[in-house]
């Protein structure tokens, strides 16, 4: 499918890492703007202009703007179906699929971060998520079919899942269950990852000399 290049905003060391290994995995080009986010760059005016909420990543492509991170995922793995990168709207693993990349915002995410500030959790009939403990199972017996998260497909699902266990797992933030140390290796271990984390580092050390200069 041909089509122009998306403009992908972003910052190493950050949640935006996800992203910038999907576009290694999709293999195609991209215009990159790296912001430093130790010189508050995410919060100056040009980029508030574009996330008000200062927040990485963002991507902007023939007009369009599109902020949150599975909502960029599902956009870039549908703007090049060649990849095969998401399910197609007539396959049975689109459902599934649309499931796990909103499970991670909705559930997840707030989980961890009530998890990680030792917040007392609320009833979870007032709780969007529910409760830590499901939401850890709930993934772990979905892992448990593998190898990837919609089985035998690898998806962009995957992309967003292994950074976010990954980083998870790095600050205590989910159980050290096997069945998430199994599928982050995984994914983590794919070429495309790998390359991504590998120029991300650089581009980390490159914002540090900077910074020191």
């Amino acid at each position: 499918m041909s089509t122009s290049p998306v403009t992908f905003f972003h910052a190493p060391n950050s949640r935006s890492a996800a992203t910038r290994a999907l576009f290694e995995e999709l293999g195609v080009p991209f215009d990159m703007v790296s912001l430093d986010l130790k010189r508050n760059e995410q919060r100056s005016p040009e980029y508030l202009a574009i996330n008000p909420m200062g927040k990485v990543p963002a991507i902007r492509h023939e007009g369009a703007l599109i902020t949150e991170q599975p909502a960029i995922m599902l956009y870039l793995a549908d703007l090049y179906p060649e990849k095969h990168l998401a399910p197609a709207i007539d396959d049975p693993l689109r459902g599934p699929y649309l499931r796990w990349m909103v499970f991670y915002g909705s559930c997840f995410e707030p989980a961890i971060m009530d998890f990680s500030a030792k917040r007392a959790p609320m009833p979870a009939m007032q709780c969007g998520y529910g409760d830590y403990d499901s939401v850890m199972h709930v993934i772990a017996a979905q892992l448990q079919q593998g190898p990837w998260l919609l089985g035998e497909r690898f998806t962009a699902a995957d992309v967003l899942w292994g950074g976010a266990l990954n980083f998870a797992l790095m600050f205590k933030l989910v159980p050290d269950w096997p069945v998430f140390r199994a599928y982050v290796e995984r994914v983590q271990s794919r070429p495309g990852i790998k390359r991504a984390s590998e120029r991300d580092q650089a581009l980390a050390r490159e914002q540090e000399e900077t910074l020191a200069a």
